[in-house]
């Protein structure tokens, strides 16, 4: 089935394969209309005190719970996650909310430096703008929460342009916002084709822009950002790998690994993806992982005996099937999974790969779905090796009973941004969140993100007596 029409698009539940509802694109006059009005909110919003800022931002968070049952199951229809799943995402962007109405704040305040001939600077982190964010589809109300909500803290305007597939959830968060009592227009949804984003990019009221995606869609964005002399932030793909080391508690690693490789489907940029084992534990590892997988079932994503849905599209279970088929082709072993099932709804089952080698997709790729990469180091260092021989450099984990141990070797060597220890997690609000080399750059949560885009004014009294 397309989801295309003349003048738009069909939202598809990916479990029934059945339309949800169908948009129509704004024209481009339409658009920029959209952000004119925008930019004509921020110029009240920027002089609102943090105090009054923050009230807001709190709102949004009480009002994310209020409506968390409607909106869980809106975002389980639109992308296929776990129902459970959605409500942990609220959750999360709740308490993103709090965090930067409270903790947040603090690093907006002005400060106060003293000049070396006596006289005074006062330092501002003064709102920007308009601020573009560009999200996909895998966490539909986090994505945006994450920059929107410091972003708006910050004093800025905010302008996102969603997935298709998740238009609906993109549409309803307006509706939280509004009703937490953000003033009309400040929060934009901007339902817009490729051509039309351009525009926007360009658009002389926008001061900066935001993307989580592909690389490639990262490259293609920074590009005409820097030609308008756009600051960007770009939250990037990863291949993350996992190190279990000879010390490795196995059951530990196996249950965590379990979920790491398949939370949300496995359609996380921070999931657990490559398995890189010691061979002193290989075998062990294995046996048991496998097994763990495979009671992994896939199901209605709405019932509670699920643990996997469906991907999100027919085109990325197809793209993550050619990868299989691909790494299969070039000496990978299929350990368990590996078969598109014959079922209504684009399911793909849990998936493990053995004898996985350079030159193999299952090595250097992204796999975005529930397929996980097993691969066997000699010894702790060669684990090591193996790891950072990505050109991504998102997340990562170590298990290893020595913690010490585990966070020298992710302080010394980890080539991310992130590294669990004898852990999974997403996300916290109190942490940088962010990668390096092709997982882009800048930071968003702890206090980082909500300082990427403000204009850090200097102001001086200089004393000339």
């Amino acid at each position: 089935m397309s989801n295309t029409t003349d003048k738009g698009f069909k939202t598809i539940n990916p479990a029934t394969e059945k339309t949800i509802k169908q948009y129509d694109y704004m024209t481009e006059d339409q658009a920029i209309k959209a952000v004119d009005n925008c930019h004509e909110a921020f110029l009240d919003w920027k002089l609102k005190s943090l105090e009054d800022r923050a009230t807001i931002i709190k709102a949004v968070g009480k009002t994310l719970l209020e409506v968390k049952d409607e909106h869980a199951e809106l975002m389980t229809q639109e992308m296929g996650k776990l129902v459970s799943h959605s409500h942990d995402e609220i959750e999360l962007c709740a308490g993103i909310c709090e965090y930067t109405a409270t903790e947040g704040i603090k690093q907006l305040q002005d400060e106060v430096r003293t000049m070396e001939n006596g006289g005074k600077g006062i330092i501002q982190q003064a709102p920007l703008g308009v601020i573009y964010g560009i999200q996909p589809w895998n966490f539909p109300l986090y994505q945006a929460i994450r920059y929107a909500i410091v972003n708006l803290m910050a004093g800025n305007g905010v302008l996102l342009k969603h997935a298709k597939n998740v238009t609906g959830s993109a549409l309803k968060l307006k509706d939280v916002f509004e009703k937490a009592g953000l003033p009309k227009n400040l929060f934009t949804v901007l339902i817009i084709d490729h051509d039309t984003s351009d525009k926007i990019i360009e658009h002389k009221a926008v001061r900066g822009v935001t993307l989580t995606g592909s690389s490639k869609a990262g490259e293609y964005v920074a590009q005409k950002a820097a030609k308008a002399l756009k600051k960007t932030v770009l939250e990037l793909g990863s291949n993350d790998a996992y190190l279990v080391l000879d010390d490795a508690d196995i059951d530990l690693a196996v249950q965590t690994s379990i979920q790491g490789r398949t939370y949300n489907n496995g359609e996380t940029c921070v999931a657990a993806k490559r398995f890189v084992v010691v061979d002193k534990v290989y075998d062990q590892f294995k046996d048991a992982f496998v097994k763990g997988m495979k009671d992994i079932n896939f199901g209605d994503p709405m019932d509670k005996d699920s643990k996997l849905g469906p991907m999100a599209r027919k085109d990325l279970r197809d793209k993550i099937h050619q990868q299989v088929e691909d790494s299969v082709a070039n000496g990978a072993t299929i350990l368990c999974g590996g078969t598109i099932p014959e079922v209504t709804g684009y399911y793909y089952p849990s998936t493990v790969l053995g004898d996985v080698k350079p030159g193999q997709p299952a090595y250097s790729e992204e796999l975005f779905g529930p397929v996980a990469s097993l691969i066997k180091a000699k010894d702790n260092n060669d684990a090591m090796r193996i790891a950072n021989d990505s050109r991504f450099g998102l997340g990562g984990g170590i298990f290893s009973k020595d913690e010490d141990k585990a966070i020298q070797l992710a302080k010394d060597h980890f080539d991310t941004g992130m590294i669990n220890i004898n852990s999974y997690g997403l996300a916290h609000p109190n942490m940088p969140f962010g990668g390096i080399k092709d997982s882009g750059y800048g930071r968003e949560h702890g206090g980082f993100g909500i300082r990427e885009f403000v204009n850090s004014k200097s102001i001086m009294l200089n004393n000339s007596k």
